[in-house]
């Protein structure tokens, strides 16, 4: 289970950003789950509740912002949005695609007080 490392990951990273700047509580945690990321929401939720008892993450609402898929098609030249792993390119069919954004699992806000 992958989620825990994970949310582990983001309890500790947000803690200390909270500390260094001052604030003794975390109150809201926003994170960008990208398309092919594997990560699942609920499965991370859970881990992060059980993992932030004790410390200044503790009782912070996590809040999810989905983020799609992108890829450069090299045979049309274009970004193109996609919805699984190893679809052809929407616009011209082709499957000379790098994955430029949707594998990621980012901190993009921390509400503290």
């Amino acid at each position: 289970m992958h989620e825990m490392s994970l949310a582990m990951a983001a309890i500790d990273l947000a803690a200390e950003q909270a500390t260094q700047r001052g604030f003794n509580k975390v109150t809201a945690l926003w994170l960008e789950v990208g398309s092919f990321s594997c990560v699942d929401p609920d499965t991370i939720a859970f881990c992060f509740e059980a993992a932030a008892k004790g410390t200044v993450v503790e009782g912070a609402q996590l809040h999810f912002q989905h983020k799609a898929a992108e890829a450069w098609c090299y045979d049309c030249n274009q970004t193109v949005t996609l919805t699984e792993r190893g679809q052809a390119c929407p616009e011209c069919g082709g499957y000379k695609l790098r994955v430029a954004q949707g594998n990621s699992l980012r901190i993009t806000d921390i509400e503290v007080s």
